[in-house]
């Protein structure tokens, strides 16, 4: 890349950290109250000395947290469940679709195994609390290297590291990763004609020196992506920055995909920040009762300053002995002016509303012993309007971007054929428990249209394609391609005796 080329790609990443800028004392409150545990929100290095919880004194939302992230990965992405398939397209002919499903489920079966061998139930986790969070997250997606038991190998890119830039319509385009290392470090991943020779003299001079490494990952025309790993602007021998690896994708390895979003924004909106006013509030509330707490068991006391009592000695403990002047009132207890009962209830109430902003009440844990089947259909109905919205965005930015650098890696190793996932020839069928109780509700339509043609008498029954009828019924229950027979003459041989089965 010449020298103009990398100073335009310095100021294109100067501009996403800069739009990133306005958000990020958002996201230090998010952390701090709903996500402690993540090494302080968006410190530049893990400290693991620093105690962040120390402020915190009510877990509601990060109990709340944790439940609605395994939630949503119970419902969109469950571990060794088959959470998608692939299904011919509009654009494939009848008469080859029979041949095209039994392909497209082969290939299905061997990409969710990799996805089941893979770390990817343990990485999308991490992401799921970060997406619940700061309602950004990040998925790094990359080829494993040859002889691992998964193609696949995923990590939960921390906020802190990424910076995204898109489109005016808020769709993310390019991304930014940033990452810091020690001159010694960066000689041991890089070969040495990569780096610049006042580059190599300064970490012979200082091997501790600290330096940011950039992946940039950019649009490269209408399809694929452009790579560009450098050295950031200021690092020792290098102050302008320098390219250490160039490359191309067919698919973008990071993935960005957000909770919710205003329009023309690039970084999405969180449900911890639409509670995070109630939960600031509580942890204050229980703050506040667990002082008044400790006044009630040690008390405020008065004492005669009479020269022979001395506040400074006076432990109050069983059995202890506390000298006074004779004829003086010692040590009296100061009476609180009022009582703090009040409290409890304003607690209650701000964890209430908590879990309900945070969707604990309603995704949760059947607490019932016992439910109806239309309490149980019912259920997944709320479930489905509630996540609906969320739904439809982590399909697009998630899930779809999931399968296609899946079926990228797993075609470029020769796995599989080229399957072009554009919505014509080869489509996604989702099979997620929240796909599913959609596809329920159609299937519940459909069978009650059949009964009620059914009641109508002969006459209405040629209405009725029960071939038809009974394939529909097959794709959208999720039945396996190879047991069902979408050629005619096939099915009517079968149906005749004519062949075997």
């Amino acid at each position: 890349m010449a020298a103009d080329g990398l100073e335009l790609l310095v100021d294109r990443i100067r501009r996403a950290r800069a739009r990133r800028a306005p958000w990020e004392p958002l996201w230090r409150e998010c952390h701090a109250y709903a996500l402690p545990q993540r090494g302080g929100g968006l410190g530049s290095e893990f400290a693991p000395a620093a105690r962040y919880a120390d402020r915190l004194f009510d877990g509601t939302a990060i109990d709340a947290v944790e439940q609605l992230a395994a939630s949503l990965m119970a419902e969109l992405v469950p571990p060794w469940s088959e959470w998608f398939g692939l299904r011919p397209g509009p654009d494939v002919p009848p008469g080859e679709a029979g041949i095209v499903a039994e392909l497209l489920e082969t290939a299905a079966r061997r990409l969710q195994g990799h996805f089941d061998r893979s770390n990817f139930a343990v990485e999308i986790h991490q992401c799921f609390l970060d997406l619940v969070t700061c309602g950004t997250a990040h998925l790094l997606f990359e080829e494993a290297p040859a002889g691992s038991i998964s193609a696949f190998r995923f990590t939960a890119v921390p906020g802190a590291e990424m910076f995204v830039d898109g489109d005016q319509a808020g769709d993310v385009t390019s991304f930014y990763r940033v990452t810091a290392h020690t001159l010694a470090s960066l000689f041991a991943r890089t070969s040495a004609e990569a780096l610049p020779d006042p580059v190599r003299e300064a970490g012979r001079q200082d091997p501790d020196a600290r330096v940011e490494v950039i992946e940039a990952v950019e649009p490269r025309g209408p399809r694929g992506y452009r790579f560009t790993r450098l050295l950031a602007p200021g690092a020792p021998g290098a102050p302008d920055g320098w390219i250490l690896a160039e490359g191309s994708f067919d698919t973008s390895p990071f993935l960005c995909f957000r909770w919710s979003k205003g329009a023309g924004e690039i970084y999405g909106r969180s449900p911890v920040m639409a509670a995070l006013p109630d939960i600031k509030t509580a942890n204050k509330v229980v703050e506040l009762i667990l002082k008044n707490a400790s006044i009630a068991v040690t008390g405020i006391w008065l004492a005669d300053d009479d020269g022979v009592l001395n506040p400074a000695n006076i432990r109050l403990q069983p059995g202890a002995i506390i000298p006074k002047a004779v004829g003086s009132a010692g040590l009296t207890p100061l009476q609180a002016p009022g009582r703090f009962d009040v409290s409890q209830l304003v607690l209650d109430d701000l964890r209430a509303r908590i879990r309900h902003t945070l969707l604990v009440d309603r995704l949760g844990p059947i607490r019932a012993s016992r439910m109806t089947a239309t309490e149980v259909l019912e259920r997944a109905g709320e479930t489905s309007r509630l996540l609906g919205a969320v739904y439809g965005r982590l399909q697009a930015e998630l899930l779809v971007p999931l399968v296609r650098r899946g079926l990228a890696i797993l075609a470029r190793r020769g796995e599989i054929p080229n399957l072009p996932l554009d919505g014509r020839a080869v489509e996604i069928d989702y099979r997620s428990p929240l796909a599913r109780a959609q596809a329920r509700a159609d299937v519940q339509n459909t069978l009650l249209w059949l009964d009620a043609v059914a009641r109508l008498g002969p006459e209405a029954q040629p209405v009725v394609d029960a071939r038809a009828a009974a394939i529909w019924l097959a794709r959208a229950l999720g039945v396996a391609g190879e047991l069902v027979r979408e050629d005619p003459a096939s099915a009517v041989a079968v149906a005749t005796g004519e062949i075997a089965p």
